[in-house]
């Protein structure tokens, strides 16, 4: 087992520099900020005054009154409805007004503010004696990790191997065929 696990150590050494991550020096990053719209709930107090409405308790009581009165006078149905009629506007303007109600209101609307935040990096950084500017979500630091790729040139010409042969399609015989040995 421990001659498995120096032989594993000793192949991921000799293949560790095919595996190599390349760093640039980060020259500089600016950051890019811009104006985000951010929407908020925004309340105000406002207060409101009202006029309640009358309970109608001083024209029921000047009704019931003058009904009373209007009967016990002209004894007849003309009198009451007449005292009925007098009394329920006497008992209305006794009553009065009530006082104005004061209430707070809230009111809410949805607004848009604006706010400065960053949105990306603008990083020049130096890499074999060249530089290079990419724009990055975060900032990176003193260095910036690269990935480097070869690219075919468009010169070069390759002369790659033919394809092998494709396989039968089936190694079964077409219908009506005489059987094969094989």
């Amino acid at each position: 087992m421990k001659k498995l696990i120096s032989v594993l150590g000793l192949f991921a050494s000799f293949f560790s520099p095919l595996h190599a991550q390349e760093v640039g020096r980060v020259i500089s990053s600016v950051p890019v900020i811009q104006q985000v719209a951010v929407p908020r709930q925004v309340c105000t107090q406002q207060q409101v005054t009202t006029q309640p409405h009358k309970s109608g308790a001083g024209a029921l009581m000047g009704a019931i009154a003058g009904g009373t009165v209007g009967h016990a006078i002209g004894r007849d149905g003309l009198g009451t409805a007449i005292g009925m009629f007098g009394g329920a506007i006497l008992g209305d303007k006794i009553e009065g007004a009530p006082p104005p109600e004061v209430k707070n209101v809230q009111t809410c609307s949805t607004q848009n503010f604006y706010e400065s935040r960053t949105v990306a990096y603008n990083v020049t950084y130096e890499y074999a004696g060249k530089q290079y500017m990419v724009q990055m979500p975060q900032d990176p630091g003193p260095s910036v990790r690269l990935q480097i790729t070869p690219v075919v040139s468009s010169n070069s010409t390759y002369n790659y191997p033919p394809p092998p042969p494709l396989p039968a399609a089936s190694a079964v015989p077409p219908p009506g065929s005489a059987p094969q040995s094989w």
